[in-house]
């Protein structure tokens, strides 16, 4: 893995926003500058859809505007995250090559009009990619400013799959290089079945519309497909600003948020030096501020434990969701120590100064329609300040958990094809709801890949990972050989990964591992609850099972399972164990079983108190700092002694964390 070795683009944590000067007149520049400045801005994201600006010609480049906005930026000491502009193609690039634009699975053709309006696989943006990135770095590239290249915007978010006839013979590209010939794809992909053989790759089209359900094993191999074109794509553009500018690092801003999953990111990390990504939350979720925390530890996760960048949030509402809610006051600077708190050591916006026109005018900005006379603008401006009283955590690392969650992106895939044993399940549910749980008992957790090494985790929790890696029952069996606690979920293990079911048993990767064997899913109707033996509720699915090899802690009450075991437990030598749960529990009976497992391995919460507040610590070379985030409207006291970084004076054990608000402690002062 690629990982940076030069300085961090800015001296303390980076704050900033996309800034497009573009969209203003020259006049407003310079109040720009000044108002960053107020606000302690070090670090924009300049360019990102400025392509038709830069070349409104093919080959006629006018520089003029961004030489001048760069210079004015660098003398106010502000840095550049420059952006190739490739995320949207100029207009006259759309009506040359009409081809380049990407098709649905219905076979219609989207025309320009937005952004990211190009297939990933047309050689045409590629070639016209990769030189405007070279155009720009040899231009701008020993320009004081520019700190970082970013790549492109938001990879795959609107152009994640395109059926055309030339990611067709992409496609076909990409499977004569999977497989050895044509009989192992028919064999891996189950084509005997409705008779789908293929004599030829030359047959094979994408998984465009038909008649009914698509074979799934063309699904799955063509979400690879696509998340490798993206991950191509990147490796091109990031190649050419290496080649011309080794001495800057590169990123590419992810979208690690809610349910967006184009693209494994687990492949492009390799690519850039500094993981960036985006995240939004959603306006009308009560418990957003969790799914921003589990979101915030997959980027994490991905980041290797490393300092990442938050490349975009927002100061308050969006404009793409069906009800665009404002934040509440303070909440902007909760979201955002939120990240850093979890190892984010930038926390960027989307937009510095909000659009007067176009289709995100009413996205919120540093900069609102009302001006800097603003109480958005005054928080932005505290937020700022706050962060510079935050610039010593910078380059510390968030502390090394014990427990460790896994998932991963082809899982998810192959959980979202067609003809499943219920809709009701969802690949990330379970995953959100267990991190949430360890959230609320204040014990932290680590995010990762399945493919993650798992040296140093006494727990480990495998939620629907319904397609595992193939060697993962092994790092799984070795860690409950030393001792530790591994819990698996219903709908885990079951297919290899081609969506062959692994035969002789329910789950087939970790029968050995949990002592059990499923004979039958058992989902239940809709809004359908059993009971367990233990008092507590399933919803959503049941198995029937057997335990030959592990203990039952709680069998099914009543509901097409009864009388079979729920929840099992099968202990080795050594005090380890793995446990087995086949329904999805009730809030609180989820709570309670992940608290049974945490506390075998005697796994202690990041401090001793009662719950209600979100607590993080980050540890580096020069001391520890600890996060205490309330999203209670109760002040909560905090059983932990510091300086207060955020709000000022010294926090003594049991003091007050505010309702709604944030201590920040510098541990030890």
């Amino acid at each position: 893995m690629t990982r940076w070795a030069g300085p961090w683009p800015t001296d303390g944590i980076a704050f900033g926003a996309d800034y497009n000067p573009e969209q203003w007149p020259e006049e407003v520049w310079a109040d720009d500058v000044a108002l960053m400045r107020q606000a302690g801005v070090n670090l924009v994201s300049v360019g990102i859809f400025s392509w038709g600006q830069l070349e409104p010609e093919e080959g006629r480049f006018e520089f003029g505007w961004l030489d001048r906005i760069l210079d004015l930026l660098h003398e106010a000491g502000i840095g550049v995250d420059l952006a190739t502009p490739t995320a949207a193609p100029p207009v006259w690039l759309h009506l040359a090559h009409p081809e380049m634009l990407p098709v649905d699975a219905d076979g219609l053709r989207y025309t320009h009009g937005s952004r990211e309006s190009w297939c990933v696989s047309s050689p045409v943006i590629r070639e016209h990619a990769t030189r405007i990135a070279r155009v720009v770095a040899e231009r701008y590239g020993q320009h004081p400013a520019v700190r970082m290249w970013h790549v492109s915007n938001e990879l795959a978010c609107h152009n994640g799959r395109c059926y055309c006839d030339v990611s067709a013979a992409a496609f076909r590209t990409w499977l004569a290089a999977r497989y050895a010939d044509v009989d192992e794809l028919n064999l891996a992909w189950g084509t005997a079945f409705w008779g789908q053989r293929y004599a030829s790759f030359e047959q094979i089209l994408p998984p465009r519309r038909t008649t009914t359900i698509p074979n799934p094993g063309q699904r799955l191999d063509f979400e690879r497909f696509s998340s490798d074109a993206f991950v191509d794509h990147l490796e091109a553009e990031a190649a050419v600003l290496r080649e011309v500018t080794p001495h800057l690092p590169v990123t590419t801003n992810y979208m690690v948020m809610g349910d967006f999953h184009q693209i494994d990111y687990a492949a492009t990390t390799p690519l850039v030096d500094i993981v960036s990504n985006d995240h939004y939350l959603k306006a009308d979720d009560p418990r957003g501020w969790a799914e921003l925390a589990f979101s915030a530890d997959r980027v994490r996760g991905l980041a290797g434990g490393d300092p990442w960048v938050l490349m975009e949030h927002s100061t308050s509402a969006v404009n793409w969701q069906p009800r665009n809610l404002a934040k509440e006051p303070g909440q902007m600077l909760r979201n955002s120590l939120q990240h850093v708190a979890r190892g984010a050591d930038g926390v960027l916006f989307f937009q510095w100064r909000q659009s007067r026109a176009g289709a995100e005018k009413y996205h919120s900005g540093m900069v609102p329609h009302a001006g800097a006379d603003s109480d958005r603008f005054r928080e932005v401006v505290d937020l700022g300040a706050t962060l510079e009283r935050l610039a010593e955590l910078r380059g510390s690392v968030v502390e090394p958990a014990r427990v460790a969650l896994l998932w991963d992106t082809q899982a998810w895939w192959a959980t979202d094809l067609e003809a499943h044993p219920t809709v009701d399940l969802h690949y990330l549910d379970l995953a959100r709801r267990l991190h949430g749980a360890l959230l609320d008992a204040g014990v932290a957790v680590d995010v990762l890949p399945a493919t993650a090494v798992l040296d140093g985790y006494d727990v480990v929790l495998v939620p629907t990972l319904y397609l595992a890696p193939p060697e993962l029952s092994d790092r799984l069996t070795a860690v409950v050989a030393r001792g530790g606690q591994v819990l698996v979920s219903y709908f885990s293990g079951i297919v290899d990964e081609s969506d062959r079911v692994l035969l002789g048993g329910y789950p087939g990767a970790f029968r050995d591992l949990l002592g059990v064997r499923v004979e039958e899913f058992a989902p239940l109707v809709e809004g359908g609850a059993v009971r367990l033996s233990d008092g507590t509720t399933g919803e959503v699915w049941t198995e029937r099972l057997t335990a030959a090899d592990a203990e039952v802690l709680a069998t099914y009450a009543d509901g097409p399972a009864a009388g079979g075991p729920a929840l099992t437990r099968r202990s080795v030598d050594g005090g380890g164990a793995a446990w087995y749960l086949s329904t999805r529990l009730d809030g609180p009976a989820l709570a309670a079983l992940v608290g049974r497992v945490v506390d075998a391995a005697q796994v202690a919460p990041v401090v001793e108190q009662a719950g209600g507040l979100e607590v993080v610590r980050r540890t580096g070379e020069s001391g520890s700092w600890l996060f205490a985030i309330n999203h209670t409207d109760t002040d909560l006291p905090l059983q932990a002694v510091g300086l207060d970084l955020v709000g000022g004076g010294t926090h003594r054990c049991g003091n007050l964390v505010p309702a709604r608000g944030v201590v920040v402690l510098r541990e030890g002062a």
